[in-house]
C-alpha cells in the first residue's frame, strides 16, 4: 500500500495521555504510547480500540494537540490508533519535541541525530524508562501475560 502522507513521520517513543468521550458522551481518559508523529497527525498505542472519527486530545508535559481518529487496528501488543490533527492543529519540534525521536530520512541519508539532551538528563529519562519497563513487566507477570 502507498503511504499517502503528504509529509514525513518522524518515528518517536513518549508516554502521553489521551482524552476522548465515549459513545454515551462519558469523557475517558487513558495512557498512551506516542508511536510517530508529523505536523498533520499521529500514531498511538493503546491497550483499548477507539472508535474511527472519535475526536480526542494528546496531552503532553506543556500542552496538548487535538486530533481524531483516522484508523484503529489491533497487532501483537496493543492498538495502534492513528489521529489526523485538527485543521487549525500544527504539530512542530517547537511546540513538542517527544523524548525519544528518529528521522528515518535523515538517518538513511548519513545525516547525525543531535542529542539535544544534557547527561543528568539522559540518565534520569534512562530510569524513568527503567521504572516504567519494569512496573509493565510486573503488571503483565501477574496478570498472567508473559
Amino acid at each position: 500500500m502507498a503511504d499517502r502522507r503528504i509529509e514525513p513521520r518522524l518515528m518517536c517513543a513518549d508516554i502521553v495521555e489521551v482524552e476522548w468521550k465515549d459513545e454515551l458522551g462519558q469523557p475517558r481518559k487513558c495512557t498512551g504510547l506516542l508511536e510517530d508523529i508529523s505536523p498533520q497527525g499521529a500514531c498511538l498505542q493503546l491497550d483499548d480500540p477507539l472508535p474511527l472519527d472519535t475526536d480526542l486530545d494528546i496531552e503532553y508535559h506543556k500542552g496538548r494537540l487535538k486530533g481524531s481518529v483516522s484508523y484503529c487496528y489491533f497487532s501483537e501488543i496493543g492498538y495502534w490508533v492513528g489521529v489526523r490533527f485538527g485543521s487549525d492543529v500544527k504539530w512542530s519540534l517547537k511546540r513538542f519535541r517527544p523524548r525519544h525521536m528518529l528521522d528515518l530520512n535523515k538517518l538513511a541519508n548519513g545525516k547525525p541525530q543531535p542529542n539535544r539532551r544534557k547527561p543528568a538528563q539522559q540518565r534520569a529519562s534512562q530510569r524513568a524508562r527503567s521504572a516504567t519497563f519494569a512496573a509493565l513487566g510486573r503488571n503483565a507477570s501477574s496478570s498472567g501475560a508473559l
